[in-house]
């Protein structure tokens, strides 16, 4: 079996990710990296959407910039600016192919699909794999989408419809997301944020009747996606030479769902490290992140009734407190201006009273 110096388990947005970011950073003329990945082609499977707080590797890789979005619930609609903050979405089949066009090149790295295949021993290993022990009781942010394109022009492709949650709830948080990628093509998706209930997974139903209720008729359908984001973090022991990436190392934030932008911090904070990496400091999301998020996820559990409104509260005032607040590079201040926007006594008792 052979060696490498580092083994990366799952090609999939972190693996590939961390594998970019040290190549492109010449972090691997001298050592050896297996990628393990079982897929057999890589292809377009997901849109990775994100406000852009911080710079990353894959602006050629964008498929919309939006300096506007709107949330609706039954009784409000407003529209946001977010000019210092762009919306972006990210084609994964354009990612994938940017970053193995790259690889390729460098002799150093090699493709298995197995793990079998390899002597680990001596190997530093990233693992993106996750194991999760869902216990019932957690929630998930699940989702079914489809890419539509219409003869004539129907969108207004300068606002993102980010949520709209005048639908049918089902005692859990229920909103429709709609991508505008040009006047005649967009993303529209059904997202649940709820416990595991195959009774919620009638997305086409879902997407359907919404698309009618838009007053839309005739389209063809171009992609289709469907996913399930735990809302909770695995359970990892400290293992010798692995380190946990992407949603297996705790990357996802858990009250919105929100990955990438993290997974490319992470990467950097590797390829910063990797000389080092047995015994460099864990990354992870802010503590202060992780215990709001803990408060937020209880109230969504307790009094799902309440979050349209909570959502929309949230970015009342300042939209660049609420943008920065969700990923994760909000000052103390700006944490105080959306903290006083909740509705205080609700949260409260999630504080105190934590049992589910």
């Amino acid at each position: 079996m052979k060696e490498f110096d580092y083994i990366i388990i799952g090609g999939g947005c972190a693996g590939l990710s961390l594998a970019y970011e040290l190549d492109l950073y010449q972090k691997l003329n001298k050592k050896t990296l297996a990628i393990v990945e079982p897929r057999t082609e890589y292809k377009r499977d997901k849109t990775w959407s994100f406000w852009k707080v911080s710079p990353h590797n894959f602006e050629d890789c964008v498929k919309k910039n939006w300096k506007e979005f709107s949330i609706k619930t039954p009784s409000d609609s407003k529209v946001i600016k977010c000019d210092n903050f762009p919306y972006q979405s990210i084609d994964s089949g354009l990612f994938y192919n940017k970053i193995n066009k790259k690889l390729v090149k460098n002799k150093n790295i090699k493709f298995f699909k197995n793990i079998k295949d390899l002597n680990t021993e001596n190997s530093f290993i990233f693992n993106s794999v996750s194991s999760l022990q869902d216990s019932g009781s957690n929630l998930w942010q699940h989702f079914h989408g489809i890419e539509i394109e219409t003869n004539e022009e129907f969108f207004n492709d300068t606002t993102l419809n980010l949520m709209d949650f005048d639908c049918d709830q089902r005692n859990n948080v229920h909103f429709f997301y709609v991508l505008p990628f040009s006047k005649n093509k967009a993303m529209i998706e059904t997202t649940w944020l709820s416990k595991k209930d195959n009774s919620l997974k009638d997305y086409e139903s879902q997407i359907k009747s919404y698309i009618n209720r838009l007053g839309l008729k005739d389209y063809k359908i171009n992609f289709k996606e469907e996913g399930a984001i735990p809302l909770f973090h695995p359970i990892n022991g400290k293992e010798k030479n692995k380190i946990n990436i992407g949603t297996a190392g705790g990357m996802t934030r858990l009250s919105t769902g929100y990955t990438f932008l993290n997974i490319q911090e992470h990467s950097k904070y590797i390829r910063m490290n990797i000389e080092n990496i047995q015994n460099t400091k864990k990354y992870e999301i802010g503590k202060k992140y992780q215990f709001l998020d803990k408060i937020f996820l209880r109230v969504i559990k307790k009094h799902p009734e309440k979050m349209p409104d909570i959502f929309s509260n949230m970015f009342g005032t300042s939209y660049s407190a609420a943008i920065k607040f969700l990923s994760n590079k909000s000052n103390i201040l700006e944490d105080l201006s959306i903290i006083l926007k909740m509705p205080k006594w609700i949260f409260i008792k999630s504080i105190l009273i934590k049992n589910d």
